[in-house]
């Protein structure tokens, strides 16, 4: 079997989305004086779509999450020509091939999310020539089932945030992440505003199910040394991203003084970013992204690491593509699931443009054994909501 072309497409929606609200997700915005929306470019609203063509008639699909014009550009002009022509099961060389081709320019960011894209295809390319699904390549079903935490609870009036985190109780979730709505630059105020939602989400679940908080590096060193103590009695499971990605010396000082464990990495990239993390104990919690971070090839090496340094991986968005990662390593004991609703951040477009990710019963998801690749086909019912590049 040998690879015939590479096709990727912009999908880019132009439907109906939640308007902005302040104080919605600190971000690393929020260091800067704005007077838009500083969530504005952590908004996905475009997708690009990569489907990899044999000869056998197979296609193998593939998604980048990140700048979708530019990750378009990137695989059309300098990746499909690296590939086309060879066997998708030579994975590491073809992995390897795009890598060092790119590497002047390509190591982290939208061109390794480009990357990432490619190789994910690739495999739901081999699961299918093998009529597999994508985690028993990988080494198989390590659990039942895998528990799953709701992700949403943004900033917003505080009933309406315990009303959204009853309504996860009401589905049977044992964990959900909320977001925090204020940083540095709103001062003691936004602290107390901070403290104030983790109460009342608090409130509402209990001791018993475990809370996550993500501050989406809108915070500082400073400011979080004094939040740190002052979030100790919520019991978080962890605190997300307190700082920005490139910052691993506060990471690590955070990690060693934090009264909960400090989790990132869903903006690092490659084996090599995430070993600083690890030799540094940066964080407690590994979050990449398998769309971001170098693809399946990449993912399940950080996943061998991390199982020797005994840090859980947990990737960040759920989406099948990360579910039959976490389903086949012992190193990751639950996944992130984003609830389907009204296209806001985007991370939900995933299930407008895809369908066939699990849903979550009683807050597990479940991976069926006969179902090749990933399990994943463009979701015809809304391709009229998107404006498509080709």
């Amino acid at each position: 079997m040998k690879i015939t072309r590479v096709r990727a497409r912009v999908f880019e929606w132009k439907g109906d989305t939640v308007p902005p609200k302040a104080h919605f997700c600190t971000n690393a915005m929020d260091a800067l004086w704005d007077r838009g929306d500083a969530m504005q470019s952590f908004r996905f609203h475009g997708w690009t779509v990569i489907e990899i063509e044999t000869d056998s008639g197979l296609v193998g699909l593939g998604n980048v999450a990140l700048a979708p014009r530019v990750a378009k550009t990137i695989v059309d002009q300098h990746l499909a020509p690296l590939i086309v022509g060879q066997d998708p099961f030579d994975t590491e060389y073809l992995w390897q091939r795009m890598y060092r081709a790119t590497l002047a320019w390509g190591r982290r960011g939208i061109g390794m999310a480009a990357i990432s894209g490619v190789d994910i295809a690739i495999w739901d390319l081999m699961g299918k020539a093998l009529d597999k699904p994508v985690f028993k390549l990988l080494g198989g079903r390590t659990k039942d089932k895998i528990p799953c935490y709701a992700s949403k609870l943004y900033h917003d009036d505080l009933d309406v945030m315990q009303a959204e985190a009853q309504g996860y109780l009401d589905q049977g979730f044992q964990a959900m992440k909320m977001r925090f709505g204020y940083g540095p630059k709103d001062g003691p105020k936004g602290m107390r505003e901070n403290l104030k939602s983790v109460a009342a989400v608090r409130e509402v679940v209990g001791e018993d199910i475990d809370l996550m908080a993500d501050c989406y590096m809108g915070w500082n060193l400073d400011y979080a040394r004094r939040m740190l103590p002052r979030l100790a009695p919520f019991d978080l499971r962890w605190l997300e991203e307190p700082v920005i990605a490139d910052d691993i010396d506060g990471y690590a000082e955070l990690n060693r003084i934090a009264p909960m464990p400090i989790s990132g990495g869903e903006h690092e990239f490659t084996v090599h970013g995430f070993r600083q993390l690890l030799e540094k104990r940066a964080v407690s919690v590994i979050q990449y992204d398998t769309n971001r971070v170098g693809g399946i090839t990449v993912a399940r090496k950080i996943n061998a690491m991390a199982e020797a340094f005994e840090v859980p991986v947990i990737p960040h968005a759920g989406q099948m593509h990360n579910y039959h990662l976490t389903m086949s390593s012992l190193a990751s004991p639950m996944s992130e699931f984003f609830p389907v609703h009204d296209v806001e951040i985007g991370n939900e477009l995933f299930y407008y443009l895809f369908e066939g990710d699990p849903e979550p019963v009683e807050g597990m998801l479940d991976l069926a054994d006969d179902v090749p690749g990933l399990g994943l086909s463009l979701n015809e019912r809304y391709l009229d909501g998107f404006h498509i590049l080709e």
